[in-house]
């Protein structure tokens, strides 16, 4: 079952709705009604076999760019690969920028190359960045670069053919720290680095977080560095009601991030009046995406909804249904506030 936790954007509300696998072939999906409203066929479907895509020729691989030079970092040449969407995908305007993990000690680009497939298969253009690893340069260079690559996307926003307003970042475990860092320092003068494309905005409109590493490691720092020079760097120090819309995406069981993180982010960001969403994965481990198409097929379709509804196509969610006992599904759970019937399994009402 994969459990989704999300929060209404009008009203500050939070609601818990699982999805569950009924067979082979078919879905249970929760709230269809709302999932069809914002565009998305029937429902996010679960990990394995997804029966949309059954039904379905499989998409055409994306047109892969690789190995651009963005900027530099120190003396070193920073390299990204630009995923566009497939011929015969509607271009949604929009890039996402992918920053992998690996600990701050290792890793690539090509660790995002699920990620950013699947994001360019919906439209996007997808962008996987590298960065400078902890024996390559000590922090702030990895958010200088983040940065930098944003900077670099929206300058070139028109040859990617997309909308310089329309850049989010998507950062995986120890890449999700920059992701995080950079939706809460736009334009931040002592974050901004060297890296190219001076007095370009690096503002992003979204956040992806991808069972993020929230908080900074000594290994980011030169020996001996004072604890609270570390602890300052973590992300949750940069929260701000001008922290970017953010959506973030865990697996429960995931033992290398534990999913309380990603849980506690969110109720930080909710608090200070952030747009946020959370999934939570069932049973999924750390880096469940990576080398696994439907899992970032998963991912990429519930960043998708976040996205339309805040910035390619703003608008509020519909509410579910209102008092009579008609709004909601069956089952055990009681419904988002306003309906009276839950989600099939364990979802309930969250705060009011």
């Amino acid at each position: 079952m994969t459990t989704c936790v999300s929060a209404n954007y009008s009203r500050g509300e939070l609601f818990i709705s699982s999805i569950e696998n009924r067979g082979p072939n078919v879905k249970k999906v929760t709230r269809r009604g709302f999932f069809q409203s914002a565009g998305i066929a029937a429902a996010v479907p679960v990990f394995g076999a997804i029966a949309a895509e059954a039904q379905q020729p499989a998409a055409p691989d994306p047109n892969v760019e690789r190995d651009v030079v963005y900027g530099k970092g120190g003396d070193m040449e920073l390299h990204l690969d630009i995923y566009r969407p497939p011929a015969g995908v509607a271009a949604k305007l929009m890039a996402v920028i992918h920053i992998h993990g690996g600990g701050f000690t290792a890793g690539s680009k090509t660790g995002v190359a699920s990620s950013s497939r699947a994001f360019a298969g919906l439209g996007y253009v997808s962008i996987a960045s590298q960065y400078r690893l902890a024996g390559q340069g000590k922090w702030p260079a990895q958010i200088e670069d983040a940065k930098a690559a944003i900077r670099w996307t929206r300058a070139n926003a028109s040859k990617l053919g997309i909308d310089a307003d329309k850049i989010a970042i998507a950062g995986y475990s120890a890449g999700g720290l920059m992701a995080l860092v950079a939706a809460g320092t736009a334009d931040k003068p002592e974050f901004e680095g060297n890296g190219g494309n001076a007095g370009v905005s690096s503002k992003v409109a979204a956040c992806a977080s991808f069972y993020a590493a929230t908080g900074a490691t000594a290994n980011l720092f030169p020996d001996g560095t004072d604890r609270a020079v570390v602890a300052a760097a973590g992300a949750a120090n940069f929260i701000s009601p001008t922290f970017a819309p953010t959506i973030f995406l865990h697996g429960l069981g995931d033992t290398t991030i534990r999913p309380d993180s990603s849980i506690d982010f969110f109720q930080k960001l909710r608090a200070a009046g952030v747009k946020v969403d959370l999934h939570l994965f069932q049973g999924a481990p750390h880096a469940f995406e990576t080398n696994n198409p439907d899992a970032a097929l998963v991912s990429a379709q519930a960043a998708n909804l976040f996205f339309d509804r805040l910035i390619l196509n703003p608008k509020e969610y519909p509410p579910f249904g209102g008092g009579g006992g008609r709004g909601g599904a069956r089952g055990a759970g009681a419904g988002a506030p306003g309906g009276a019937g839950g989600a099939r399994g364990t979802g309930r009402g969250g705060p009011q």
